[in-house]
């Protein structure tokens, strides 16, 4: 068996893996979604992660900028990649990625040290009552109308399930929705609600959203995850203990739960990785990612460097996948690619703290 965790490997994906075939077809042949009419269902699988949600805007940005946008069918969402998800269905892909080092860069979005006073550790207020409101609106009406699946990953917590959800029937539905699945427990105390129930983050119970649109019937899944390729922790970090026990307290049941599926994500994820090389008779996923001496963006990350950095080596790792370019020519710094410079008018009139 391959090591995928090597840096000096030769390739971490097939140049003609099915999904990138078929994204490179639907990318040539202009249609949009329900127009395609090759009988396959190509799904878009969005993991977050707080901060580390710029990987998968870069890599969004990217595939916007390569003409890709109109070539799902379904795109399913959670935490951060929800939001990042969302402005990808609006059709505004350079918003997200900006967001991450123009608006959330700053400690009216994250503070380690509300923790001590009970407070939030991370103001979704910010984000959802100004950011996405004004800022940088995120058009709600464009995504309810557009024909693509837009689904958002939450964790009912009474319920113990997770929801993939897709029928909303209004703004105000499709917000309150992404707002849930960006509800991180510790970070932000309590739970929220959706419907009526409470909810937190989809990644709690499901790790990884690729999995719901297996569910749903994809036939094809680009699943874009955040987190650099590099062997999983063999036993549960404290911080991962600590977060399971709080869990606990908000319903028995839901630290367990969310062990149990870091525990199933860990070996799902190599086996993602393996069928990136060897893709097996389908339903075909190709799981991209931060390659293994990429740096780690970590889900409260302040570090402005960090944040560019990561931003322009996703878009780098998404054009390359797209263009079949070598991974050598990756890692050698041969192959670099940006994200395209578009001109937003910003109404918002408060410096960075």
């Amino acid at each position: 068996m391959r090591d995928i965790y090597d840096p000096m490997a030769d390739r971490y994906w097939a140049d003609d893996h099915p999904v990138l075939e078929l994204l490179r077809c639907r990318g040539r042949s202009g249609a949009g979604p329900g127009g395609h009419g090759d009988g396959h269902r190509l799904g878009l699988a969005v993991e977050g992660g707080g901060m580390r949600g710029v990987v998968s805007a870069a890599m969004l940005t990217a595939l916007d900028d390569l003409g890709l946008r109109s070539a799902f069918d379904a795109i399913y969402g959670c935490s951060s990649g929800a939001v990042n998800g969302a402005y990808f269905t609006a059709g505004d892909t350079w918003y997200p990625l900006t967001i991450y080092f123009d608006d959330l860069l700053t400690r009216r979005f994250v503070d380690k040290r509300r923790f001590l006073k009970g407070r939030p550790v991370l103001n979704l207020d910010y984000v959802f009552e100004e950011v996405l409101e004004t800022v940088k609106p995120l058009d709600y009406e464009r995504i309810l109308e557009d024909p693509v699946s837009f689904q958002v990953s939450v964790t009912l917590v009474d319920e113990l399930e997770t929801l993939s959800v897709d029928d909303f029937a209004s703004k105000d539905d499709l917000k309150e929705g992404i707002r849930a699945s960006c509800w991180l427990p510790v970070a932000v105390p309590g739970a929220g609600s959706f419907r009526g129930s409470r909810a937190i983050d989809g990644a709690v119970l499901t790790a990884h959203p690729y999995a719901l649109a297996l569910r749903d019937g994809c036939t094809h899944v680009l699943s874009l995850s955040t987190k650099p390729l590099r062997p999983p922790p063999k036993r549960v970090t404290a911080g991962k203990r600590f977060s399971a026990t709080y869990m606990e307290r908000i319903r028995p049941g839901l630290g367990k739960g969310h062990l149990e599926s870091l525990d199933r994500y860990r070996g799902q994820r190599r086996q993602l990785q393996e069928w990136m090389t060897e893709p097996g008779p389908g339903p075909y996923v190709l799981d991209l990612a931060p390659l293994p001496w990429m740096a780690e963006v970590g889900r409260q990350e302040l570090a402005l460097d960090k944040i560019m950095a990561a931003a322009r080596q996703a878009h780098a790792v998404m054009a390359a996948a797209v263009e079949a370019v070598p991974v050598s020519e990756l890692r050698d710094g041969r192959f670099a690619s940006l994200p395209r410079f578009v001109n937003v008018r910003e109404n918002r009139t408060e410096s960075r703290d």
